[in-house]
């Protein structure tokens, strides 16, 4: 009588299946059920597991799974009186709409919603929408992400003459390079805790909460990108951002971008409010004089990482 519900034996199966999904050859991909839009990222399919397993034993795991999806709670549902917000993914591979319909019906006082997207983790693609969906249910109207401004350290990174360098080596061999290229620096992010904002073509935008990491980011990227072949300049700013969600913007961002324009193969080009920041860490400078940066008032005193830091 409720034909949404998993049947008996695909239930077992699927509880056996739990503590040893290698051991059968027509285990689903769960992350590509509940998430799609992070299956392919190696992190977090690593995190994945590791919560897992300090979740539970394998027997613990099993057992859940049994009690989660054969536990029936229909006859329950009409004690439930809160105000309650249902949200569903219609597109999603893994949980029938007719579940939250069903709720909805029988609930005395619920809110249904679809969302579009294929993710049933809420914070997998477009988690904003969903909190957009909390914010008006508890609140009665959504403001949307709120801005704030933080302190922070912006580093521009672009490939020099790419359009040369494309004409030299071919569009697939050029394209393999920048493949490399785009791994790498994702790589010495990771490795002095840089934050990726954006990427459009060859370059990069990151933040950093420290602008000697964020110079010691560079000088790796550039190194790594020598070895590939690739020339890469690079710009540096620290100062006051506007942040909203995973975007960040404000002067401090063009004046990082406007330096790194200046910037030629293989520079670290600064501001020198990262030169003042930075005093006592050992990083020296070459100074490369007084700019006009296109749209910020005033003029600007430009500094060269030293490429012995």
């Amino acid at each position: 009588d409720y034909p949404w519900g998993p049947a008996p034996d695909e239930l077992a199966r699927w509880a056996s299946q739990v503590p040893d999904p290698s051991a059968s050859a027509d285990v689903p991909d769960d992350l590509a059920m509940l998430v799609p839009s992070l299956a392919g990222d190696p992190q977090f399919r690593a995190h994945w597991a590791r919560a897992g397993r300090r979740g539970a034993s394998p027997a613990v795991a099993s057992a859940q799974t049994s009690m989660l999806f054969g536990s029936d709670l229909r006859s329950i549902l009409p004690a439930i009186v809160a105000p309650t917000l249902l949200m569903h993914r219609p597109d999603n591979g893994f949980i029938a709409r007719e579940h939250g319909q069903f709720l909805a019906q029988h609930l005395r006082d619920a809110t249904y919603v679809e969302l579009p997207g294929t993710d049933i983790l809420y914070y997998g693609d477009d988690a904003d929408a969903v909190l957009d969906e909390v914010e008006e249910f508890l609140t009665g109207s959504r403001k949307g992400a709120a801005s704030e401004r933080v302190l922070a350290t912006v580093l521009f990174t672009d490939v020099v003459q790419s359009t040369e360098q494309l004409v030299d080596a071919g569009d697939r061999h050029w394209r393999i390079l920048l493949d490399r290229h785009d791994a790498m620096v994702r790589t010495q992010l990771a490795r002095f805790r840089g934050k990726e904002v954006s990427t459009a073509g060859d370059s990069f935008f990151a933040v950093f909460d420290s602008p000697a990491s964020a110079i010691r980011c560079a000088r790796a990227i550039i190194d790594d990108a020598t070895e590939l072949g690739i020339a890469v300049r690079t710009g540096i700013h620290t100062g006051e951002c506007e942040v909203r969600g995973s975007d960040y913007s404000g002067i401090a961002v063009h004046i990082g971008a406007r330096i790194s324009a200046l910037a030629g193969p293989g520079d670290v080009f600064v501001s020198s409010t990262v030169r003042d920041l930075v005093a006592g860490s050992g990083i020296t400078f070459r100074d490369r004089g007084r700019h006009n940066l296109k749209g910020i008032p005033g003029e600007w005193e430009v500094l060269a990482v030293s490429s012995s830091a």
